[in-house]
């Protein structure tokens, strides 16, 4: 079933790893890529100082997050990557998780050529390793940009769900697996913050 506004209320830390093993869907003119979600991290704006909205300081950057849960925040960072986080909890409270890893499951030769240009079956070993494992990677694989920031997440372009079957493709393959906490990653300015256990990866038990 798809993810609708609901599931994006409540804690934003276990929502953040619920996430994990879930399936993103990106529906282009020609193709539905979809992808399994293998990391994602927390970010809760009133505590948190590795959040763009901590203490509640509101931007036009980052005004998506203030906005209704179950809502894409799309935004350009290093002057060259886009990053997509899902928007939590009620309007006014600036919460989002982070897409930082994802699996590819259908799409998987579209998404290479927008990551490298060239097909999987080219790729060097480096390639093999970096496909959509961090989060400017799988917007560039899944051509998310900030013109679809404040994009609903139950948009037919770009969904979540717990299953390919939502978005009328064939089932996956589902090894078991468990979800790892960690630090999150690139937040070394955010003091107290950055030993917060809210980085969460998926490991296969396979």
């Amino acid at each position: 079933m798809r993810l609708m506004e609901e599931f994006y209320l409540g804690d934003t830390v276990a929502i953040a790893r619920s996430l994990v093993g879930k399936y993103l869907v990106r529906q282009l003119d020609h193709e539905t890529l979809v992808c399994r979600i293998t990391e994602t991290e927390a970010y809760v704006g009133a505590i948190d100082k590795a959040c763009h909205a901590y203490g509640y300081h509101k931007t036009p950057r980052n005004a998506t997050m203030f906005g209704p849960p179950g809502h894409a925040y799309i935004y350009f960072i290093y002057g060259m990557h886009c990053c997509v986080n899902f928007v939590t909890n009620p309007v006014g409270e600036p919460d989002a998780v982070l897409l930082r890893g994802l699996s590819p499951v259908y799409g998987t030769e579209t998404m290479a050529l927008r990551r490298f240009g060239k097909p999987t079956t080219a790729f060097s070993p480096y390639q093999r390793k970096n496909f959509l494992n961090g989060p400017g990677k799988c917007c560039q694989a899944l051509g998310l940009t900030t013109q679809l920031d404040g994009m609903s997440l139950t948009d037919d372009r770009l969904f979540l769900c717990t299953s390919p079957t939502d978005a009328g493709l064939p089932p996956a393959e589902e090894p078991p697996f468990t979800v790892e906490a960690g630090r999150r990653i690139g937040i070394d300015y955010a003091q107290e913050a950055v030993d917060f256990p809210w980085r969460f990866t998926l490991r296969s038990l396979k």
